[in-house]
């Protein structure tokens, strides 16, 4: 068998397992958001924590053979955020708290990989992208923190690395810009609840679905933003000696 076609084969076998963990992906997150429109709780907690380590694996099997320009924060930055499901779920303030620290863990992982990758090269772009979400960061802890109460500065602590996710994600291209600010309009969502603020029609569907899509905006972005992998380099390769 020649290298050409053993490569494809392995290629073709990755990608074959990228798309079946994609899908899984998907099907779980539609019978998760159904489940949440129908009230049917039992298969909302059984769903729920599946879905990150289902992300996880499909971007560490998309990402292949490219380990040494691979994006080693992203799959412990979905698995941390899928430990914070799973304690948001147990529904005491000691999980709720929990479920926040492996959050903000997510988000430590999420903006170190960002700058690391280089999403504040453009030093202007990303002052305005970060004056931006500053104001309304501000604003939006003022409005909570007379309604929050003992959550008060847990709540401003965590909500300032979820911004700096959403300012350094902007960084790396549109489709990681758009995952942080649906990620901050989840989380959002869910302090309005802690807020006891009057909530959306359908509230807790809205903070999954744009929870969901967040993830994968970033998760997916990260992968495209990975330098092209060089298939087919030894078949390319001249037959004499490279020169000097």
């Amino acid at each position: 068998m020649s290298i050409r076609t053993t490569t494809r084969a392995v290629l073709g076998g990755r990608l074959r397992s990228a798309t079946g963990l994609l899908s899984g992906f998907a099907a779980t997150s539609a019978a998760h958001l159904g489940a949440i429109l129908t009230g049917t709780s039992v298969l909302q907690h059984a769903t729920k924590p599946a879905l990150m380590p289902l992300l996880a694996a499909h971007s560490l099997t998309a990402a292949g053979d490219r380990a040494a320009g691979a994006p080693k924060l992203l799959a412990p930055a979905l698995l941390l955020s899928a430990g914070g499901d799973v304690l948001l779920q147990l529904g005491n303030d000691t999980a709720f708290l929990a479920g926040m620290g492996s959050f903000a863990a997510a988000h430590v992982c999420y903006v170190t990989m960002f700058v690391r990758r280089g999403a504040l090269s453009d030093r202007r772009r990303a002052l305005v992208v970060a004056a931006a979400y500053a104001t309304a960061w501000v604003t939006l802890v003022g409005r909570l923190w007379p309604d929050l109460g003992d959550l008060r500065v847990p709540v401003a602590g965590y909500s300032l690395l979820l911004a700096s996710t959403a300012v350094t994600s902007a960084g790396l291209g549109w489709r990681t810009g758009l995952g942080g600010g649906l990620f901050l309009l989840s989380d959002t969502l869910i302090a309005t609840q802690l807020a006891k603020w009057r909530e959306l029609p359908g509230h807790q569907f809205w903070i999954m679905a744009t929870y969901i899509l967040a993830q994968y905006l970033l998760a997916s972005g990260t992968l495209r933003a990975l330098p092209e992998e060089d298939q087919e380099n030894a078949e390319t390769a001249p037959a004499g000696p490279a020169p000097a």
